[in-house]
């Protein structure tokens, strides 16, 4: 086996990111009357129109829930009479607040927030019965080595003696005061005015914000919480500048990739419609060359070998070419990688050859370096890679031209499809809310366990995966110019510069599309994930929202 070392380096200039200033609610004789977008994430249904009003109700609420249980007076609530979840949420918080309070139908909010001149279309934010000093509470729970200024001591709830009791008949009583969902509606507002003062430079505002997101957080359950805690911490790294260490660190990433890999059918599904479409592309080829940009650990490899070696009328000489990043501990990792496979290879009686080469950036690459032979048949292959580039000017170009000199028979392209590349920072913190709250979701039907059996999941796989997505959330929001290398764009955006590049669209097929949707049939959850076919691409995603796309593209005969 061979191996190179590209002596280029790409050194780029930085990008950045003008932040634009748009309000996050237009005033209200603007709005539609529909239910507010961002609170259906959720479940919950609100419209738009009555958030400041809701806003201002919640805060209330807790002020008076604060008075009376000191007072000794939330005791009647320790009844059999059960709140249920409101679908008026504004006419519910109303009646709580009537019977907790009667004598104070219309109470004046004592909101600091409220009154900021400098941001006057934040409408969520706390009252002090919500900023106090536990640990549990505050944003130093949220992952991440951030310090935060010390917090002054406030009065915090007392436990009324009416509550405790000896007496069996008292516990047993069920005690229903206030149900979370208020919290829900909090936590999303917060974080989208906590973006908002962060684009406009409000870091006072943004800086009380992230701490009251981590409040809210930890008493949500399940994907939300760990969204919300993704995205403080991101919030709060931006706010500080306290910008992740070691953000290019491939060595852990491919580690965390590897979890992500096991945990949920993304990756699969990538690998699995991009060899469907390189077989097609190799049929009845007698020497074949794949040109890999995305090596990692090599897993998708395997796959395509086996299928090789099962063509009618024998496998093909097959040679790879793997491209990755330096390792950190100047270990030899595509070495390692391309003995395993060659072991595999030859268990399979494949002819195999592997070469390996070192790149800081896929931009260092010149087609001459990668030794192409006369009658091989080349496909090169992208999967997650190409958004890097679009961090460094004329990086994405270089590229391209550089497979064209590769004359490759077919050209694979996986992608998030997601936009995360936008002028707006607050357009882009939306859009990844969205896109990461969605893949959260999915990640929770995949349960845990052991680890046995076709679609069981470990634990550690699990929080592995939570932790892969992470990272990528505070690139998405922390980072910027060329450290923010998470840049995803939609498939009809790579359409648009493929095709300006001298690249046209390959038709993946019904034969990929229904052989990706039986893929799907053997994880857990499985009833939740929808494969579509649009313009020749595949696409998986979660419900109703797409989340990756597969794409195959040749050269133009123009």
């Amino acid at each position: 086996m061979k191996r190179d070392h590209p002596s280029d380096t790409f050194s780029g200039g930085s990008t950045s990111a003008a932040p634009g200033k748009s309000n996050m609610w237009p005033d209200e004789s603007h709005q539609d009357a529909g239910d507010d977008e961002l609170l259906a994430l959720l479940g919950y249904k609100v419209r738009s129109s009555d958030m400041a009003d809701v806003a201002q109700k919640l805060e209330h609420l807790e002020e008076v829930m604060v008075k009376t249980q000191e007072d000794g007076g939330l005791s009647h609530l320790a009844t059999e009479t059960v709140h249920y979840n409101p679908s008026d949420l504004s006419s519910w918080l109303e009646s709580m607040i009537t019977e907790l309070n009667p004598m104070d139908p219309n109470p004046t909010i004592h909101d600091p927030f409220f009154n900021i001149s400098e941001s006057s279309t934040i409408t969520t934010s706390s009252d002090n019965s919500n900023n106090n000093n536990n640990n549990d509470y505050d944003l130093k729970a949220i992952p991440g080595n951030a310090i935060y200024p010390p917090q002054q001591p406030i009065k915090r709830l007392k436990p009324n003696p009416s509550f405790a009791s000896t007496s069996s008949t008292e516990s047993s009583r069920p005690v229903i005061v206030v149900d979370s969902q208020e919290n829900g509606v909090r936590l999303v507002h917060t974080l989208m005015a906590c973006a908002e003062a962060v684009q406009q430079e409000n870091f006072k505002v943004a800086e009380a914000l992230v701490k009251q997101i981590g409040f809210l957080a930890v008493v949500q359950a399940g994907a939300m919480r760990k969204v919300a805690t993704y995205f403080a911490e991101a919030l709060a790294r931006r706010i500080y500048r306290l910008y992740p260490q070691n953000p290019h660190d491939s060595a852990f990433s491919d580690l965390l990739q590897m979890h992500f890999y096991e945990t949920c059918p993304y990756l699969k599904f990538a690998h699995f419609t991009a060899n469907q479409a390189i077989l097609e592309a190799f049929a009845n080829k007698k020497r074949v060359h794949v040109i890999d940009f995305s090596m990692k650990q090599g897993m998708q490899w395997p796959a395509l070998m086996q299928a090789l070696a099962l063509r009618s009328g024998g496998p093909p000489s097959f040679r790879l070419t793997g491209i990755g990043p330096p390792s950190h501990d100047n270990t030899d990792h595509l070495q390692e990688v391309g003995w395993k496979l060659a072991q595999l290879a030859e268990t399979m009686h494949v002819e195999f050859e592997f070469r390996g080469f070192v790149a800081n950036s896929l931009a260092d690459l010149d087609a001459s370096m990668l030794d192409l032979r006369e009658g091989e048949v080349v496909a090169v292959n992208s999967v997650f890679e190409l958004h890097q580039l679009l961090a460094r000017p004329t990086a994405i170009e270089r590229v391209l031209a550089a497979v064209k000199e590769m004359k490759p028979e077919i050209f694979t392209v996986v992608e998030q499809e997601a936009n995360h590349n936008g002028p707006v920072f607050l357009d882009r913190f939306t859009e990844s809310l969205h896109y990461y709250s969605t893949l959260f979701d999915s990640l929770e039907s995949c349960g845990g366990g052991d680890g046995g059996g076709l679609s069981a999941v470990s634990n550690q796989d699990k929080v592995m995966s939570e932790v892969y997505l992470g990272r990528q959330i505070c690139n998405v929001v922390a980072c910027e110019g060329p450290d923010r290398v998470e840049r995803h764009e939609t498939v009809v955006q790579w359409r648009k510069r493929l095709d300006s590049a001298g690249f046209e669209p390959v038709h993946l097929g019904s034969n990929a599309y229904r052989q990706a949707s039986m893929l799907l049939a053997l994880f857990a959850g499985g009833d939740g994930y929808r494969v579509e076919e649009n313009n020749g691409c595949l696409m998986l995603g979660w419900h109703t929202r797409p989340l990756i796309t597969t794409s195959a593209w040749k050269l133009s005969n123009s």
